[in-house]
């Protein structure tokens, strides 16, 4: 059978097996998939064996996804912009392919699942990292006010923005910006660090937060993320996290790397139960 898998590290937590091995007896493919946790110092040899042994397809999660858009010979335009990729697997002529689909992820999910959008909004977005570069093209393109990038260091939200100011309007600011309140009222909190998968929380004013406002978390846990639960209780009216994204940008790999587009509704649905 076609061999696929993830690499990350960590990567114990991820749901990838699981969701393609759905897509694959959905749709009739012959493939497996696996997780692999891949040392940070040896992404590149750990690729080259992959593909090396006959693998079909990669995805990649942190910390590894602009080292994956570093390697890839051929990049998508979504990938090119982000200068991360997620998505890996050889073309016809043996070349690696480079690609990113999480912010279609996640636009699917807002957009489908959730039955909401992000046009006319202001957003401020946590992190600066891959995840953040994945997402911030497929958000400009749905036209918001604005996004505001918050970040640790200052000086790589501003790189980040900058890069992106071509696309729309794109600020950035510290977190002692969102403790005191100075990052101004926000309709959307996207949280693209990783903050969550070490139960932590950047110190969050509630105050920014717009009536209505929504907070998603692009993370994912089993019990709510530190993030969703600060969520709640600073009075958002809409908390998400990032489960319908993760099968949504998986879904996308899956075409990608297959030529047919799964299902995803049922397979969210009988995640979260």
């Amino acid at each position: 059978m076609d061999r696929y898998a993830v690499m990350g590290n960590p990567i114990g937590h991820s749901l990838s097996p699981h969701i393609h091995q759905a897509f694959a007896e959905q749709t009739g493919q012959s493939m497996l998939y696996e997780a692999m946790l891949v040392k940070p110092d040896e992404f590149s040899q750990e690729v080259s064996r992959f593909f090396a042994e006959g693998g079909k397809g990669l995805n990649v999660t942190v910390p590894f996804k602009q080292e994956a858009w570093a390697l890839a010979e051929q990049l998508s335009s979504d990938a090119e912009v982000a200068g991360a990729a997620n998505t890996l697997f050889k073309n016809q002529d043996n070349r690696l392919q480079g690609h990113n689909s999480d912010g279609i992820g996640l636009i699917r999910d807002i957009k489908q699942n959730h039955n909401n959008n992000i046009k006319d909004k202001n957003i401020l977005v946590l992190g600066a990292g891959g995840a953040t570069r994945g997402i911030l093209l497929p958000l400009l393109r749905e036209l918001p006010l604005s996004i505001c990038i918050a970040n640790r260091t200052l000086d790589k939200a501003e790189k980040l923005a900058t890069q992106f100011a071509e696309y729309g309007k794109v600020s950035a600011c510290g977190l002692g910006d969102l403790a005191d309140g100075n990052a101004g009222k926000v309709d959307w909190i996207i949280n693209a660090s990783s903050a969550s998968l070490q139960g932590e929380l950047p110190p969050i004013s509630a105050n920014i937060l717009n009536p209505g406002a929504a907070c998603y978390d692009l993370m994912y846990a089993r019990e709510e993320t530190v993030f969703c639960q600060w969520a709640r209780l600073a009075g958002a009216a809409k908390v998400m996290d990032g489960l319908g994204m993760l099968v949504e940008q998986a879904a996308e790999s899956f075409f990608l790397w297959r030529g047919v587009k799964p299902e995803t509704a049922e397979i969210i649905k009988s995640l979260k139960q």
